[in-house]
């Protein structure tokens, strides 16, 4: 057994919550060790989650374009990528980014400890390393940031080359002809999206009635209609009966009767939190069904010096909230008498083709919280900017109070929506400028995109009796 080795804070996973901690530590000149189980850094965010599918979605988008582009025409015939063609694409980033978060930590003196970490008491653990003796590392504090894997239903046999989930997929080498996707959340959706602009026959299979129940009904259903125009079959409120893959193509059973019949499936129904074999039992945390960790609004667990961060501690499991959620760990290590973390002014962004992303409160929820309000509009399909780019699909919807008229919720979608939010954003965390009416006054460059705001400004003040 080699020398124990003390620090401040050891962070447990170099994912976006891992990274946000570690980096805040370093900063603020914490004696902080990351220990990672992989080869390299980056956590699931980089090698499997969020970086690959969105380099997929944009190579796949860039073909799209050029063939629906008027002006390259001659050009089409020409371009007739595989799916292992485009996902090579996405390898090349995914390098790029090892490389510049490895940097993050050489920069900042931060020691990197490959193998996987197992609780021993609240102050120690002990890093299993591939091919090495384990090593004992002690700290103060700890910030769990393991992230979370795709949940495998036991039923499901994984280890068929015909049924994949969200990780696996990326590791497909053939091209489909067809894809039945069981579970219309994020993931599902995307993924529907990726695969449709492929040229593949895609059928969503969704548990629930509505496509992204948690978002506002109008931009969900606007996506919902997109899909089937482009070609997608959806089927809502159906249940898993059983799955029969054989070798040259796989079944889908529900409980409705359908058989579905098609070249992969691809599960994308819920995740798993990465707390197995960790020896949480040792220090009295106990993981739920999912393998979640319960946290308080500083995220810290049950025992307090250990702290959870990012997709291991369940919703919104974005790579966004992860970041600040590790960050403001260890701010509340440096000062116990801040102010609760909120992620309210946190984005969604959700990256199906066109994307789909919001901030603040939907229709549904105002109106089960009786506040007044009143919704703008604006149509992508009337912007100059969108003419110009044949990006017409879309709109932007503004949510404000009637009597204070501060903004209570941007919803967008269309192309470059995960941008977009981000004025309605500002706005909406600035008390002094927080009104409907800033955006009447504000002068947008023409012709853009951001002009959208003026115009959903203007219709929904338009509307006022």
């Amino acid at each position: 057994m080699n020398t124990e080795t003390f620090f401040d804070v050891i962070v447990i996973g170099s994912g976006a919550g891992g990274e946000g901690a570690a980096m805040n530590a370093a900063k603020h000149h914490l004696k902080v060790a990351m220990i990672e189980r992989h080869l390299e850094v980056g956590g699931g965010c980089t090698h499997w989650g969020t970086i690959p599918s969105k380099a997929l979605r944009h190579a796949v988008k860039t073909l799209h374009e050029v063939r629906q582009n008027p002006l390259l025409r001659d050009a089409r015939s020409a371009v007739n990528l595989t799916f292992p063609q485009i996902l090579a694409n996405a390898a090349r980033v995914i390098e790029t980014q090892v490389t510049e978060r490895q940097r993050f930590y050489d920069r900042n003196r931060v020691p990197v400890f490959k193998g996987s970490a197992r609780f021993l008491d609240a102050h120690t653990i002990e890093v299993h390393q591939s091919n090495k003796p384990p090593i004992q590392l002690r700290a103060k504090q700890f910030v769990i940031a393991t992230g979370s894997r795709p949940y495998h239903p036991p039923e499901l046999d994984f280890t068929h080359p015909r049924i994949v989930d969200s990780d696996t997929v990326l590791r497909y080498r053939d091209h489909p002809f067809s894809v039945t996707i069981y579970g219309a959340g994020v993931i599902g959706c995307e993924y529907a999206s990726i695969f449709i602009n492929l040229g593949t026959k895609v059928t969503l299979v969704n548990t629930h009635d509505r496509l992204l129940s948690f978002m506002d009904e109008e931009i969900a259903e606007a996506l919902s209609y997109h899909l089937r125009e482009q070609g997608c079959v959806i089927r809502h409120n159906e249940q898993l009966s059983g799955v029969t893959a054989r070798s040259h193509d796989v079944v889908l059973e529900l409980q409705s009767g359908r058989r579905i019949k098609s070249d992969i499936l691809l599960w994308a129904n819920g995740r798993t939190g990465n707390t197995q074999d960790m020896g949480l039992e040792s220090i009295a945390i106990q993981p739920n069904a999912r393998g979640q960790l319960a946290v308080n609004s500083h995220y810290q667990t049950y025992v307090p010096n250990i702290y959870a961060v990012g997709d291991v501690t369940g919703p919104p499991a974005l790579a966004s909230a992860a970041y600040v959620q590790g960050a403001h760990a260890v701010q509340h290590i440096l000062t116990p008498s801040m102010e609760p973390h909120s992620l309210a002014m946190v984005p969604s962004g959700i990256y199906t083709l066109p994307e789909i992303s919001s901030i603040g409160k939907t229709e549904a929820e105002l109106q089960a919280e009786k506040i007044p309000y009143e919704v703008g509009h604006c149509s992508f399909k009337h912007l100059a900017r969108a003419q110009m780019t044949g990006e017409s699909v879309g709109m932007l919807k503004i949510i404000f109070h009637t009597q204070t008229m501060k903004i209570l919720g941007v919803h967008c979608f269309g192309d470059g929506s995960s941008e977009i939010v981000h004025i309605g954003q500002t706005v909406m965390a600035n008390d002094a400028i927080n009104d409907i009416r800033y955006f009447t006054r504000t002068t947008f460059n023409y012709p853009t995109m951001a002009e959208a705001y003026r115009r959903a400004a203007f219709n929904g003040l338009n509307r006022m009796s």
